[in-house]
């Protein structure tokens, strides 16, 4: 893996995570692993721990960190022999889980940290949510409350842990104007790792 960044995609529900790792994944022909799309799969299986899964994200709570990075684990191992880099989209969501993550699967490179107000972030969740022709159990105003509380209760410690491989953006912007800081990042991390980490950013 010391060759394949990883990147992780923070930021809350409705920051705009989704459609930068579309453009990144377009560009860059990385691979885009969602904790929330591997959770929700399992949970669209039916198996007993998909059920017990879908208690747990309509009311809002977490998962335990144990089932997310097997989840994780379990799709980086798939896809890392003929994967240009992946982009971990929604974790960790603690700091405990970032530590647990890098002990286990591998250290990375970059941390991107989409930043946007909570007024913002309801208005686009609702917005979605309202658009859609499929309806997910946890997109109701109450369990996205609840996800946002959960969110800021969790995210200062993992940006304090993280601060020197971690870049804040201002999410609020337009898209491109995001997805340019977003390259700039990207293209110094790879120069970084064909330089053997020589290059600064």
């Amino acid at each position: 893996m010391a060759d394949i960044p990883i990147i992780w995609i923070l930021g809350g529900p409705g920051c705009g995570k989704g459609t930068q790792c579309a453009k990144i994944v377009e560009k860059y022909g990385f691979t885009h692993l969602s904790s929330g799309d591997l959770l929700r799969n399992e949970v669209a299986s039916g198996s007993d721990k998909g059920r017990q899964l879908q208690a747990v994200m309509a009311s809002g709570g977490l998962v335990s960190n144990d089932e997310v990075l097997s989840l994780l684990n379990d799709a980086i191992a798939r896809a890392k022999g003929s994967s240009k880099g992946f982009l971990i989209d929604g974790y960790p969501r603690q700091k405990n889980q970032g530590v647990e993550f890098e002990a286990r699967i591998a250290p990375a490179d970059l941390a991107l940290y989409f930043e946007c107000s909570e007024d913002t972030m309801v208005q686009r969740i609702m917005a979605r949510a309202a658009a859609s022709s499929v309806k997910r159990d946890d997109d109701n105003e109450k369990t996205i409350r609840a996800r946002l509380l959960t969110f800021k209760q969790n995210t200062n410690a993992i940006l304090e842990l993280y601060e020197p491989k971690t870049l804040t953006i201002n999410a609020e912007r337009d898209v491109d104007d995001i997805f340019l800081e977003v390259v700039q990042a990207i293209d110094c991390v790879l120069k970084k790792k064909q330089q053997n980490a020589a290059a600064q950013c």
